[in-house]
């Protein structure tokens, strides 16, 4: 095995090589096995977008990772980054939890089967999760907004926050 860096290749003939390259720091980065595989420059694990108006209209009192119901045009065209929240919120529909407003560009390659921008989308949670969320956006005040799209795992997920609108002398103070 040769090498161009004498440090390197010093360190692959010891037998423990972050001892030998305590005085050079950058040297034993580069030999650690957590750093290699990160999982942020996944493209399996990676945030789509974020909705940073959300936080500034509404004080958001609890977040819940949510899954949605996507056609495959609309997961292609999110790997592109092509989503605009727009006012999105989370609505209510016959005792089932819905994401609206929310812009999902056309996939451009999809021709004719392409997917509808602006459709609902219907959010997957468990079943005591959307009882809670249901009451919590009926009560007065509260609001169901998207705060995050992300890839986890392969999978689109939505971070959504429950929370209550603030006034404007609530959003001077952030």
């Amino acid at each position: 095995m040769g090498f161009s860096n004498p440090l390197i290749s010093q360190a692959i003939r010891l037998k423990d090589p972050p001892q030998a390259l305590k005085s050079r720091p950058e040297a034993t980065v580069m030999l650690h096995p957590e750093t290699m595989g990160n999982r942020q420059n996944d493209k399996n694990n990676q945030v789509i977008a974020t909705n940073r108006k959300a936080r500034h209209k509404y004080a958001i009192e609890e977040t819940m990772e949510a899954g949605l119901v996507l056609v495959g045009s609309e997961v292609k065209s999110l790997r592109e980054g092509r989503i605009t929240f727009g006012d999105g919120y989370v609505e209510v529909r016959k005792g089932e939890l819905w994401l609206a407003n929310i812009h999902i560009h056309e996939y451009v390659f999809a021709n004719r089967n392409n997917h509808q921008p602006t459709r609902g989308r219907k959010l997957l949670l468990k079943r005591n999760e959307i009882r809670k969320v249901t009451r919590k956006i009926e009560e007065k005040g509260y609001s169901g907004v998207p705060l995050q799209i992300y890839f986890k795992a392969g999978r689109v997920k939505v971070e959504i926050g429950l929370g209550r609108g603030k006034r404007m002398t609530d959003k001077r103070e952030d």
